[in-house]
């Protein structure tokens, strides 16, 4: 099997963990944390489910295909995932990263990894001088997020792969905002690609869940120990629900792109409310040729400046329909604040530093019918119109 939509549907293998004495066509849910051997000097593939699970085993496999890996691995949550892989690196190790990355991984290197004297060094990864100029001697890699967040621009995985490789070390991608529908990273030459699972991958805000896959025999030796030694493993259930989220991800993330298009036209419309749009391929700069070349889609997140004119936390306050919350990627629309919610790890001065301010809005576009998500927004925007008119009246 080839093409990719069949690979969701069917992993690996049509045969691939599939319960032959009953003929069901969905993988097995295998909730047993422990194995019978057939006898003492026998060897089993399974003896105990932290070190392997069949359900688990399938999910991991399914992601590895997708992403054309030799190794898949699962984890209880995209943080687990992301700490996983940073157990690759040891104290004294230098790591460059993108100035712009998510909050709890901003977290994790700062209040937990620092601590491990692990260094890093922050750059923009769009600006390839700028990558190649941090590297250093004990530099162990560069950690970046395809589509940075929250303002959505593209780094290239092949040009820092490029520059990476020929210092000889690895390329580390979180690819959540694509998933391997839109990019498949380990083609582009990453070493490593991380998902949270949560978002797009699960798709329905209903799952915990981090992967990470890699062709490099030594890297997936050493995170199959962190996984069966520190344990943070994806439960069986859990892993059930990414499965069943991944047989739908093609028809979902076309549908989140084509809504986005339609909330975008409308974004750009109303050029009395929005000061900036930030979304991939609409930068003006050398990112959007990127965008072009190494993405198939450009997935269904919109983050947006409001302008002064729009109380950003009346706007936010205001939808009937689209829920105020963190995360991305799901059936339904979400919307929040970075400055005070997904980002408000970062302190004050480093979120003022990387641009990120009260009045940015981020926008996951969710299934909805986009002219109902139209209308929410726009009585949004009247209400929040309103109330700022009445408070800058007083």
């Amino acid at each position: 099997m080839t093409g990719f939509n069949t690979k969701l549907v069917y992993g690996k293998g049509l045969n691939n963990l599939h319960d032959n004495c009953t003929g069901a066509v969905n993988v097995p849910l295998y909730q047993s944390t422990t194995y019978a051997f057939k006898d003492i000097d026998g060897e089993n593939k399974y003896d105990y489910s932290r070190s392997l699970n069949p359900t688990r085993e399938y999910l991991e496999d399914q992601i590895a295909c997708l992403e054309e890996a030799k190794h898949g691995f699962a984890y209880a949550s995209g943080s687990a995932a992301i700490h996983a892989v940073f157990t690759l690196f040891r104290p004294g190790d230098h790591i460059v990263v993108s100035k712009n990355i998510y909050g709890g991984t901003f977290r994790l290197i700062n209040d937990y990894l620092k601590n491990l004297d692990i260094e890093f060094t922050q750059v923009d990864t769009q600006d390839l001088a700028d990558v190649e100029s941090a590297i250093k001697p004990n530099t162990k890699a560069i950690y970046f997020e395809t589509i940075d967040n929250p303002f959505m621009k593209v780094t290239s995985v092949k040009h820092v792969a490029e520059i990476a490789h020929k210092h000889g070390i690895f390329t580390i991608v979180d690819n959540t905002f694509l998933t391997p529908y839109l990019q498949q990273a380990l083609k582009l030459g990453a070493d490593i690609v991380i998902h949270s699972a949560t978002k797009y991958l699960g798709g329905h805000s209903d799952v915990i869940a981090g992967l990470v896959v890699t062709n490099n025999e030594e890297v997936a030796d050493k995170l199959y120990f962190c996984q069966n030694a520190v344990g943070g493993i994806l439960a069986p259930e859990d892993c059930m629900l990414v499965i069943r989220g991944i047989k739908t991800l093609s028809v979902r993330l076309d549908r989140h792109i084509q809504n986005a298009q339609k909330v975008l036209e409308y974004l750009e419309s109303k050029t009395d409310e929005v000061a900036h749009i930030y979304y991939p391929g609409q930068a003006g700069d050398e990112t959007d040729e990127v965008a072009r070349t190494e993405l198939k889609g450009y997935g269904g997140v919109i983050t947006f400046e409001l302008s002064d004119k729009v109380d950003p936390k009346a706007f936010v306050n205001s939808p009937e329909l689209i829920w105020l919350a963190v995360s991305l990627g799901s059936v339904e629309s979400l919307i929040e604040l970075p400055y005070y919610m997904t980002h408000a790890e970062l302190p004050v001065e480093e979120r003022n530093k990387v641009g990120i301010t009260p009045q940015l809005v981020r926008l996951s576009v969710g299934l909805e019918d986009p002219e109902d998500l139209i209308a929410d927004l726009e009585q949004a925007f009247a209400k929040a119109k309103k109330l700022t008119a009445v408070e800058s009246a007083k």
